[in-house]
């Protein structure tokens, strides 16, 4: 049983890193990573919200998402952003050899890049294949029927999906079925072009103060700035929860 705290209308599990990637061996699962801008969709997005619902894992992947359940009496313990678990799930797979990871997303070529540079700091091969869909990839049956089939013929055991939220998501719950070998599937983000090296991770003082938000707005603020602009949003609904006063827009699908 994975301990767990409710937030808003979302699940958000508490595991330490190492305890995650030793319950995804033993029982495998779909993973989401929830930040504030996947709250704003939950709000909005019937299917995404439901691609939470049916979701084995979601780990926290915002400071101010911690925060926020601490303010309403739930500690949670444990942070994990996919850009921390996807180098410490290969690192894993270097050391026990009980993961096989494709990576999916990022423009074309980046995966790939991504596959040589994880293989490289792993001295093995752990990725086992990589693709970097069209921007229609999520609407053209034929590229993803093909894309199924890479993945599978690739013996990939654990499917990185780098397609941005909530298309990632959806798409993961809509194809989970159709990945018989698969067993864990993890939505990641901008994961992939981190470890590609398009684009860089703000530096650890940042993070410790609580501003990669403010790097990535500075760094690509095409990217971010009205991502961050709208996830204000966020801190009303959780003094609305705080008083007793929120409700699920999608309590009763």
């Amino acid at each position: 049983m994975k301990p767990s705290w409710t937030l808003l209308n979302a699940r958000v599990d508490d595991l330490a890193l190492p305890a995650l990637l030793d319950h995804l061996a033993a029982h495998g699962g779909v993973v989401h990573t929830i930040n504030l801008d996947h709250y704003w969709h939950l709000q909005r997005d019937a299917a995404f919200a439901a691609a939470y619902r049916a979701a084995d894992v979601v780990t926290c992947d915002s400071h101010y998402v911690q925060a926020a359940l601490r303010w309403l009496g739930r500690p949670l313990a444990h942070r994990i952003t996919g850009s921390d678990l996807v180098p410490a799930l290969c690192h894993d797979a270097a050391q026990t050899g009980r993961w096989r990871v494709f990576l999916l997303g990022a423009r074309p070529g980046v995966a790939d890049r991504a596959m040589a540079a994880i293989n490289a700091r792993e001295g093995q091969r752990v990725v086992v294949g990589a693709l970097g869909p069209s921007m229609r990839f999520v609407q053209d049956e034929a590229e993803i029927d093909a894309a199924l089939a890479a993945i599978t013929a690739s013996g990939a055991n654990v499917l990185c999906v780098g397609l941005g939220a909530p298309k990632q998501e959806i798409w993961m719950a809509h194809v989970r079925d159709r990945l018989p070998g698969v067993r864990v599937l993890m939505g990641v983000g901008a994961t992939i072009d981190y470890e590609s090296g398009a684009l860089r991770r703000a530096p650890p003082s940042w993070s410790r103060w609580k501003m990669e938000w403010l790097y990535r707005v500075l760094t690509e603020p095409g990217r971010y700035a009205l991502r961050y602009a709208r996830c204000t949003a966020f801190f009303r609904w959780v003094l609305q929860e705080r008083l007793g006063l929120y409700r699920d827009p999608f309590a009763n699908r």
